[in-house]
């Protein structure tokens, strides 16, 4: 009796699980627009004092969205979205040492600035105002070790991965610490003049 007992509480127990994945809120996608079909991506600016990020991160957003192929990527002229970037702060931490305080592990912090302009409607369709990527890793000298280009770089895969994410799969994908932000339908932006 006693079996049957936990065998039926079991099964109502199953039932209850199954009743209540129905009322989970799922938001609906927010795509991009239907006329946006090929995306440019405006050279990233780096107000930052270390030379040269900006190339790397430009490529490796660029790379990301030729990996993801939903959208073509082409030049400014012919495309109808850009994405626009700023890295705005790039900080290495050394915050473990030896016992002689020689660094042995690393914090890589960098944020940047994001958006999506939407050439057609001449306005930004989401903004990523601080999205961030850190890397801990150990000095090059240790097993196992990173030097600070490969932490850089696993920072700009992360970061484009973060990029495409937002873009492709909606602005609901909001990946920054800063909060959600989609620009309403009166900011109008000025373009520069491509040539």
């Amino acid at each position: 009796m006693r079996k049957h007992i936990l065998i039926v509480t079991a099964a109502l127990a199953l039932c209850a699980c199954g009743a209540t994945s129905d009322i989970i809120y799922r938001p609906a996608e927010q795509k991009l627009p239907q006329h946006i079909k090929k995306i440019c991506v405006r050279p990233f600016t780096n107000k930052t004092q270390q030379f040269g990020l900006e190339e790397k991160i430009t490529l490796k957003v660029i790379d990301e969205f030729l990996k993801n192929g939903e959208y073509a990527i082409s030049s400014e002229g012919n495309s109808q979205g850009v994405i626009v970037g700023e890295i705005n702060r790039y900080i290495l931490t050394p915050i473990q040492y030896d016992v002689n305080l020689v660094p042995t592990v690393y914090k890589l912090d960098v944020i940047v600035t994001v958006r999506f302009l939407d050439k057609g409607a001449n306005r930004y369709l989401w903004e990523e105002p601080a999205l961030q990527a850190i890397k801990m890793y150990s000095a090059a000298t240790l097993p196992g070790g990173l030097t600070e280009e490969q932490a850089r770089e696993s920072l700009w895969e992360i970061l484009a991965k973060d990029i495409v994410k937002r873009t492709v799969e909606g602005f609901g994908s909001v990946t920054s610490a800063s909060q959600r932000k989609i620009s309403p339908p009166d900011v109008q932006v000025s373009t520069p003049s491509v040539k």
